[in-house]
């Protein structure tokens, strides 16, 4: 089943695909790699690498998810060869290990597939977050036109406060959105030099969402297209010195808005974990914008090498 498919390597800055933090420049002592399965120069399937100094490579770091992407259907036997090919060359550079974070689900329709293949291989299961999604652009639309007009109803109440969605102009949202989060007690570590970058590389993919009071921002999300035809709930954060309120329905009704307008496939809300405890009332409050839910896994394989 795998007669006339190759695999190609070379540097991921010379192909653009559509998930765009796989894209995003490499800085530093890691070479970032594409894994092409390609058949008479066609693209059938794909994964991004990167390798650091200490020959871990990961699909990928500091980002949601990397994973295998498949691009047409392929027999499992095709895609096993794609992944132990893959194997093969990484553990030829020398790499002491291989993490991957897969995409869940609605990236990747055979995510479970993919799962087993790497269990099959020799990867353990590190670790699992589960993501709440809204699938359905029909569904999107339909929930703007009978829900939307509510939360605009809410908002008119209280005269001085208003919704903006916009592009990305300046970055003093992310200062606001750290000292929102660390006046609310939690602990919030975010890196503002690579987001960034990210939004500097990719400004048509970031959108910001702002609730405002008397035109003060007193809510903010970060909402990010990391495919094309989706829309990712990033960041967010209310003021608690404000006075607004269901300020997080505010912030979610907003990014159903944009979503519609944008023509996207589905809402990925994130996952809802504190540490590696769950969050129970975040993802109750979620699930009244959720009609799906999957699971984003992170699997490890391990190599030791004969010291010569």
């Amino acid at each position: 089943m795998s007669k006339g498919f190759e695999l190609i390597v070379q540097p991921s800055d010379r192909f653009i695909k559509d998930y765009l933090l796989s894209n995003i420049s490499v800085k530093g002592k890691v070479e970032a790699l594409d894994f092409f399965w390609e058949k008479k120069g066609k693209k059938k399937a794909w994964i991004t690498f990167s390798i650091d100094a200490n020959l871990v490579a990961s699909s990928l770091p500091l980002t949601p998810f990397g994973g295998i992407f498949i691009l047409e259907k392929l027999h499992s036997e095709s895609l096993l060869c794609f992944i132990q090919k893959v194997l093969d060359t990484l553990k030829n550079k020398g790499v002491t290990q291989i993490e991957i974070t897969g995409a869940p689900k609605p990236y990747e329709e055979n995510h479970d597939l993919i799962g087993y293949l790497l269990q099959k291989q020799g990867f353990e299961l590190k670790n699992m977050l589960s993501h709440q999604f809204f699938l359905g652009r029909k569904k999107i639309k339909k929930w703007v036109q009978q829900e939307y007009s509510r939360y605009q109803k809410k908002m008119n109440q209280h005269h001085a406060f208003s919704a903006s969605i916009n592009s990305i102009t300046n970055f003093n949202f992310l200062k606001e959105i750290r000292l929102w989060n660390v006046e609310r007690g939690y602990e919030f570590q975010l890196d503002d030099n690579r987001i960034i970058m990210q939004v500097s590389e990719y400004p048509e993919r970031y959108f910001l969402i702002s609730i405002l009071e008397s035109e003060t921002p007193v809510a903010h999300c970060l909402a990010v297209k990391l495919f094309s035809d989706s829309i990712y709930y990033f960041l967010s954060a209310i003021n608690p010195n404000s006075s607004l309120k269901n300020g997080g329905e505010l912030l979610l009704a907003n990014l159903f808005k944009l979503a519609n307008d944008e023509k996207v496939k589905f809402i990925d809300l994130g996952s809802s974990d504190l540490g590696d405890e769950i969050n129970h009332p975040l993802m109750f409050f979620k699930s009244k914008f959720a009609n799906d839910i999957s699971n984003k896994e992170t699997w490890v394989k391990s190599y030791k090498y004969e010291k010569r």
